[in-house]
């Protein structure tokens, strides 16, 4: 759950009283474009993408114009851009206008928690504008604080005093940068990046903190992070109507992360565990219609829910319903085993019923009584099944659920439908 960019960073950070560049969002009118450039002559035009999307600038994604001419031409070639980091392809829908600020000095500043000192860490240069990782170490400080009493003013004055950062932007800074804490801590954050932060100077030469960009991320399982009044849409990984929807299920208790794979694909795995999801994701390769982790112990009505958006996007191409899981400590198996037994049950009764061969791996609390469950469904409705408990090996049941996959394609189908009394091409 992370968001990146101004046009939502400038709203959270108007919540500390953390001064801000000019923003202007997608819907901004001629008028108000060209008003913002009559300001401050000039602004950059950025882009905006769903979730943490990186280097933009290297990319030759943010445009900058001092005449409205430039902002709209700019804005034509931004708002709709595909942007590529690594295996992953971004795709924007709209851009902001943000003012620029003509600066000396460039900050970089974050909050991160980190592992390495078991505590909420600051880490901050005065040679920000650039990534991190480019500067040399002398150039920048990591000071671990405790949570308890928060970022205080000292700790920042006593970094910047190490790093030989120049006299007019220290008093400025210790003023400023600890209000960024309560941004973190109030909220649910993980980590919480500006970068740069400029020194504008004012009338009376004044040096004042202006965030020009904004990073975040938040913690799923913290409840702090609705405060805000996000858009839930803001942390959906695509545009597809599957990804949306479950989406909209981010609540206080598990959680529904999924990213949708191989479209065409004939696995429909419902995964339980980041370590699950990496394994299962790696192995079933383009077999998998789905990534995903609903583990985090979901209640019967939203575990039911995810289910039933997957069966009403997914079931009818899949010849494989895969549930896999690791050993839960805390996920009630029963709860989530009966959610989705339910909802299989009440989609062939409303839409008929399909070729489908269920494979279970999983161990946890009420492991026996939740297989119970969803073999008693499985029974009533004539779906062939195979359960593997938790002293099975993950990697195995990924191998057997992938062999049932190619048996399914190889005939096994049409098997399946006549012990369903359906015809297997019409049911595709």
């Amino acid at each position: 759950m992370q968001v990146t960019g101004m046009l939502h960073g400038a709203k959270m950070l108007q919540f500390v009283g953390f001064p801000t560049t000019e923003v202007l969002g997608p819907s901004a009118t001629e008028e108000e474009i060209k008003a913002m450039l009559e300001r401050h002559k000039l602004i950059f035009i950025k882009p905006v993408f769903k979730g943490g999307v990186g280097k933009k600038g290297k990319a030759g994604l943010i445009g900058k114009a001092r005449d409205l001419k430039t902002a709209l031409a700019e804005k034509e070639r931004l708002y709709f851009v595909e942007h590529r980091v690594g295996n992953v392809v971004s795709k924007a829908n709209g851009v902001t206008f943000e003012a620029g600020v003509p600066a000396e000095h460039e900050i970089y500043f974050s909050i991160t928690d980190s592992t390495h000192f078991r505590a909420p860490t600051m880490t901050l240069t005065h040679h920000g504008g650039m990534d991190i990782e480019e500067l040399d170490k002398t150039q920048i400080v990591q000071i671990p604080f405790d949570p308890l009493t928060g970022l205080k003013a000292f700790v920042v004055a006593n970094a910047l005093s190490a790093l030989g950062a120049p006299k007019q932007i220290i008093s400025p800074l210790v003023q400023q940068l600890p209000k960024l804490w309560e941004l973190y801590h109030d909220f649910g954050m993980t980590t919480l990046e500006l970068n740069p932060i400029r020194m504008r100077e004012n009338r009376k030469g004044r040096l004042t903190p202006i965030a020009c960009d904004f990073k975040c991320g938040f913690d799923r399982d913290d409840p702090r992070w609705q405060r805000l009044n996000l858009p839930n849409s803001l942390f959906a990984v695509d545009y597809s109507d599957f990804e949306q929807e479950i989406n909209q299920l981010r609540t206080y208790q598990g959680q529904s992360d999924v990213y949708v794979i191989n479209s065409k694909g004939t696995i429909l795995a419902p995964t339980f565990g980041g370590g699950a999801n990496s394994l299962v994701t790696q192995m079933l390769g383009d077999q998998a219609i789905i990534s995903s982790d609903f583990g985090g112990n979901p209640p019967y009505e939203k575990m039911k829910e995810v289910a039933r958006i997957c069966f009403k996007h997914w079931i009818k191409q899949t010849n494989v319903l895969f549930i896999i899981g690791g050993k839960s400590n805390n996920t009630d198996i029963f709860e989530t085993f009966r959610a989705m037994a339910d909802a299989l049950r009440e989609h062939f009764s409303q839409h008929g019923p399909t070729p489908l061969y269920v494979v279970i791996g999983r161990g946890g609390p009420n492991l026996v009584r939740g297989m119970g469950a969803m073999r008693d469904t499985l029974d009533a409705l004539g779906v062939p099944y195979s359960f593997f408990g938790f002293d099975s090996d993950m990697s195995e049941v990924v191998l057997y659920a992938k062999e049932v996959d190619e048996w399914m394609k190889a005939g096994g189908r049409e098997q399946v439908a006549a012990r369903l009394g359906i015809n297997a091409l019409q049911a595709a």
